[in-house]
């Protein structure tokens, strides 16, 4: 009867079960290649751990305008994903524009700190309209009202001098929820 072989989890060499050693993390061919097994996943650990610690420290110190303007980026990716079907909320460009969407507010984000991230006051919209047109207010509200009704712009007007300022936990949580928001987005893309 042959004897069996079985690879070294370290060289990947195929020797005979009986010349090798068998310990609880696997088969090697000789001690030696075991113990080199076992530093190479220690060190792999350690650096795992630095990885993580680093990226905790980089949070940690991170200044409250960098979370703000994630928490933007990540909002404004939604909106683009949500109105993906709609064209241009201030023009006639329609969905199937080939130019830059933007993520544009009724009222702008240095004005109306309260509504930055309100849904109701985010809606696509072209490049040129929101970059060039400065949101083209003008078609922007009236077709506005027509999207979600005049009570919610009406709040909106009404509360969007309302003192806001945004706490990092606060905008933490909100990330989170923005990217649960987005996946979700994405798979009634790929349905």
């Amino acid at each position: 009867m042959a004897n069996k072989r079985k690879q070294c989890k370290f060289c990947k060499e195929y020797t005979e079960v009986d010349t090798g050693v068998q310990v609880p993390i696997g088969y090697f061919c000789m001690h030696k290649h075991a113990i080199a097994f076992a530093n190479m996943k220690q060190n792999k650990a350690k650096q795992k751990a630095a990885r993580v610690q680093h990226k905790a420290d980089k949070e940690r110190i991170k200044p409250r305008a960098k979370w703000l303007a994630e928490l933007q980026a990540l909002v404004n990716k939604y909106v683009r994903l949500r109105d993906r079907a709609h064209g241009c909320i201030s023009c006639d460009k329609p969905a199937s524009w080939s130019g830059q969407w933007h993520a544009s507010h009724l009222h702008s984000r240095a004005h109306s700190a309260n509504l930055r991230f309100n849904l109701w006051n985010i809606h696509k919209s072209c490049s040129v309209c929101n970059s060039h047109l400065s949101g083209n207010i003008g078609q922007y509200t009236p077709r506005l009202i027509k999207k979600i009704g005049q009570e919610k712009v009406d709040w909106m007007d009404a509360n969007k001098s309302q003192p806001k300022s945004y706490e990092i936990e606060y905008i933490k949580r909100a990330i989170k929820i923005a990217r649960k928001a987005i996946k979700r987005e994405e798979r009634k893309i790929m349905v």
